[in-house]
């Protein structure tokens, strides 16, 4: 059975590794930063080149034997467009309905199955500001849902994914999220929404979203069943196999110094015998300086060392109150990593590697595992955006036990005709 998806405000497309995974078939994603979307045609390549066996085309991109043009040349024709690089807003969306549409005539495609994604989450803190939960219809980023119901609208799937932070839940107190149901309700959709923690399904990460998924009133769907994982690994299991680096330090492709730990080979996450984009960005004296105070504290007995614990000679901001969890090690003997957010492009402080012989904030390609991220994934762009890419994502092994779920739902559930 082939489902196929729309993936809406797609990022990086970690919601959609999930689905394409379990086998589902793209339609389009639809993302608006250009380094994002250059991350998503360079996926659809490994997806591509994997289903006629010729992954070694994909391998040489990685090893820097072709150049991106090369690697793209092989695009069949009809997925020319699948990645559209475009804003979804009232002046764009009629255009991004015409090349799905045209996707969809190339693809043989009569309807959609389902569709995937959230708007970026940064919009409902200003929502949450507001004390006039709908006076700030105006504002495209606050209310960018309505661009994903007009999709809901045109395609009329059979289910739809809608991805978001917990704070979604509380935004204007709550009055948010009920106008947001109420609309996707009036579409003609059943809601169930819950928190999920990716935590409880494979990904050594703290990390809680919203799910929302919606299906048509008149089917027996219901929200699917999610695998559980318990969790017997810890944080170090993802670190320990890659070379040490010194900050500034890069190994675009290196080879790994151990063999895959179970959590890696598990997973799936650890895919051949070289790794990429095992990147860090470079540090000053003084911040070296308190990374090695919070490891020790932490070594010592998991103590998380605060700003105002600092000595004087390493504080540099006056207000320390804002500052207080500024620094923050990613406790290697721990079961979890706390939650990876976009910030992290910013800087590394709060994700400083738990080894004291380096010294460093987590590199790319680390920072991408804990968000359980294959090997083999390939962010593009320069290394701020690759980090602002990964920490926005949703992690694939989250998406993918969602899909999994959705997919033995449609199979019980719908005869395709």
């Amino acid at each position: 059975m082939n489902i196929n998806f729309i993936d809406l405000f797609a990022g990086a497309g970690g919601l959609s590794e999930g689905f394409m995974k379990q086998g589902f078939k793209p339609l389009a994603h639809v993302e608006m930063d250009k380094h994002a979307s250059q991350t998503l045609l360079t996926r659809t390549m490994y997806w591509e080149l994997k289903k006629s066996n010729r992954e070694s085309i994909y391998d040489d991109y990685l090893e820097g034997k072709i150049t991106s043009d090369e690697l793209y040349s092989f695009l069949p024709k009809e997925l020319s467009n699948v990645v559209i690089n475009c804003e979804i807003s009232e002046q764009t969306i009629n255009n991004i309905f015409e090349i799905i549409d045209n996707n969809m005539n190339l693809l043989g495609e009569k309807k959609v199955d389902i569709i995937i994604g959230g708007p970026p989450c940064q919009a409902y803190s200003l929502v949450g500001r507001a004390r006039d939960p709908y006076g700030k219809e105006n504002d495209p980023r606050n209310y960018l849902y309505k661009q994903y119901i007009k999709f809901l609208e045109r395609y009329e799937p059979d289910l739809f994914v809608f991805e978001n932070v917990p704070g979604i839940k509380s935004a204007g107190n709550g009055a948010f999220f009920q106008a947001m149901k109420d609309d996707m309700e009036r579409s003609g959709y059943t809601l169930d929404a819950r928190v999920v923690d990716a935590s409880n399904h494979g990904v050594l990460q703290r990390r809680k979203r919203v799910i929302l998924i919606g299906w048509k009133k008149d089917s027996n769907m219901k929200f699917p069943d999610i695998e559980t994982v318990v969790n017997s690994y810890c944080v170090s299991d993802i670190l320990n196999d890659l070379p040490k680096l010194q900050p500034g330090e890069s190994l675009d492709r290196c080879k790994y110094v151990t063999e895959a730990s179970d959590y890696l080979k598990d997973t799936g996450i650890r895919t051949g015998n070289f790794v990429t984009q095992h990147i860090t960005r470079p540090h000053n004296d003084r911040d070296r300086e308190i990374y090695r105070l919070v490891i020790e504290a932490w070594e010592k007995d998991g103590t998380r060392l605060k700003y105002t614990d600092l000595p004087d000679n390493l504080r540099t901001h006056k207000n320390l109150k804002s500052f207080l969890d500024r620094f923050k090690v990613v406790g290697g003997n721990t079961p979890f990593c706390h939650t990876m957010v976009a910030h992290i492009s910013k800087d590394g402080h709060y994700y400083i590697h738990p080894d004291k012989q380096q010294l460093r904030s987590l590199s790319v390609r680390e920072a991408a595992r804990i968000q359980s991220f294959p090997d083999n994934f390939f962010f593009e762009g320069p290394r701020t955006a690759v980090f602002t890419q990964i920490g926005n994502a949703v992690p694939p092994l989250l998406s993918e036990k969602i899909a999994a779920g959705i997919k033995t739902m449609f199979l019980t559930t719908i005869s395709k005709g």
